[in-house]
């Protein structure tokens, strides 16, 4: 009987170790699943963090792309304009010179006309 009763101290105190050992791989596991998901979590926010830089450098890169071409645009356009307000400018006093002219004659020969219907 002392034999049974060994086998079963020792059986109790391997069960013993057993339920220690698989408390410790519990509680271990749970600590490394917490330091994980911290990590994960770290790894998550740095890639965001990563991410949102890109995309604003990208977006300022690009933002400063469009306003060098609005700038030439917009250079193009006033030289443009400058072109078409001097051409209409000498137009302007052509057409006002050639007015003048047409007036002076205009007058001329009215007063030319009234001359010779009235005698005078």
């Amino acid at each position: 009987m002392s034999e049974d009763k060994n086998t079963k101290d020792n059986l109790d105190k391997a069960k013993e170790v057993m339920d220690n050992v698989t408390e410790k791989a519990s509680e271990l596991a749970g600590e490394v699943s917490e330091h994980l998901v911290d990590m994960v979590e770290d790894v998550k926010e740095k890639v965001e963090e990563i991410v949102s830089d890109e995309n604003i450098q990208k977006a300022k890169v690009k933002t400063n792309e469009l306003a060098d071409e609005a700038k030439e645009v917009l250079s193009d356009l006033t030289e443009k304009a400058s072109e078409v307000v001097g051409e209409v400018s000498e137009h302007v006093v052509d057409f006002a010179e050639e007015a003048k002219d047409e007036i002076k004659e205009t007058k001329t020969k009215t007063k030319s006309f009234f001359q010779r219907l009235f005698g005078k």
